[in-house]
């Protein structure tokens, strides 16, 4: 099937699981629903298990490609390299049980790039507070890299250290893997450009997010942060982030309140989300159940 075709099963699915399954919770509107959560936290390493939550949902992810595009939910290509932290034998090797971003740069000695590097640099604590390695690539050599490295020290006016390694990626292997070229940026070897591609990686080493950006315009590194931190929530505790969040439901009191997975079955609902309220719309389908932050179960 194509890839039209595929999200419209897995969506299909997912929204006759809402229907069906959907908790035995208060009934709520927009102008009556009044509970308060506080913003999220950092996400501890241990999950929850609800049988029909998270594991569930990932199953509507294939894990291996049918056509060699990568897509959410496929094992991550796994790669040897060369990097400015030394040989890699393995990409899957280092990340181990760790969630890991790989950052992919069109080139060294480029505006964007050096900032960039500079961002993830202030980020670095952050993440690595929450089980996150980063690596970043660039389709110059390694001896290029480190020279390069000191000009985004030099410009970044936080004095930041660089703390993550830079992949060399010369032959353009691992950019090819991850399906990083953009064919309208040439180099003047004829070789292509990777674009700027983000690629969340979770512990079972399967693809969570990407994003892909023109070499024109940088990434903003706070929606990544926030990216990993709904993407961590999910997968322990089985709910899904609304739009902006935590940002989200302020007008009905519920500020940062997150949704049940619209696979969470009835009972589960029940047992593991017993605050969990369900918004009454003019369809009638039971299926946007909010859960304040609070109330999430530890």
């Amino acid at each position: 099937p194509n890839t039209a075709s595929l999200f419209a099963n897995m969506l299909a699915k997912a929204t006759m699981a809402a229907t069906r399954m959907a908790a035995r919770a208060p009934m709520i509107s927009a102008a009556s629903a009044r509970v308060t959560s506080r913003a999220p936290t950092h996400v501890p390493a241990m999950h929850l298990c609800v049988p029909s939550g998270s594991a569930t949902y990932n199953k509507l992810y294939p894990e291996k490609s049918s056509d060699g595009v990568l897509r959410l939910g496929n094992i991550a290509p796994d790669f040897s390299a060369d990097t400015t932290h030394g040989h890699w034998p393995s990409f899957h090797e280092w990340l181990g049980d760790s969630w890991g971003i790989l950052f992919s740069h069109p080139a060294d000695f480029t505006p964007v790039c050096t900032t960039e590097i500079g961002r993830v640099a202030l980020k670095y604590d952050w993440l690595t507070e929450r089980n996150v390695k980063i690596a970043t690539l660039s389709v110059d050599p390694v001896d290029s890299h480190n020279t390069w490295l000191s000009d985004v020290v030099a410009h970044c006016e936080n004095k930041v250290e660089i703390k993550f390694p830079i992949i060399g990626d010369a032959d353009r292997s691992i950019s090819m893997k991850y399906n990083m070229f953009d064919p309208g940026n040439l180099d003047d070897t004829g070789l292509p450009l990777t674009i700027r591609a983000v690629f969340i990686i979770d512990p079972e080493k399967k693809i969570k997010l990407i994003l892909n950006y023109p070499a024109s315009v940088g990434r903003n590194l706070d929606e990544i942060c926030r990216c990993v931190e709904a993407l961590q929530l999910s997968a322990k505790s089985s709910i899904a982030t609304p739009a902006n969040w935590p940002n989200n439901h302020e007008s009905i009191g519920m500020k940062g309140s997150v949704f049940l997975l619209p696979t969470v079955s009835k009972e589960d609902a029940e047992k593991f989300f017993p605050s969990a309220v369900t918004c009454d719309v003019p369809s009638g389908k039971e299926y946007l159940r909010l859960c304040p932050m609070d109330k999430l179960p530890k």
